[in-house]
């Protein structure tokens, strides 16, 4: 389907390129934090850290009960990229 044609697509396809930057920025977020760079304690930095992850925890969390531990990789991440990936391919081309 070409999402062009149909309003609800549009949005879908808004909503999960949305979703794909905001896992970025976890995972970048979370590579700085093994660089040993660390949030604040407390302001908006702090807060506006703890809102990204309230908002990709509830995707993540079910995908690390699926998905197996591997060491430190948490491939969780990995699944949901490919997710979005398969959901853009078959709604938004």
């Amino acid at each position: 389907m070409i999402a062009a044609a149909n309003p609800l697509l549009r949005l879908l396809c808004v909503v999960l390129t949305v979703a794909w930057i905001v896992l970025l920025v976890r995972v970048v977020l979370s590579w700085l934090e093994l660089a040993g760079l660390r949030p604040p304690a407390t302001g908006p930095l702090r807060s506006a850290y703890d809102l990204l992850f309230d908002v990709t925890d509830p995707v993540l969390v079910p995908l690390r009960r699926i998905v197996p531990p591997t060491g430190m990789f948490d491939l969780s991440v990995v699944v949901a990229f490919l997710i979005i990936f398969v959901l853009q391919t078959a709604f938004c081309r």
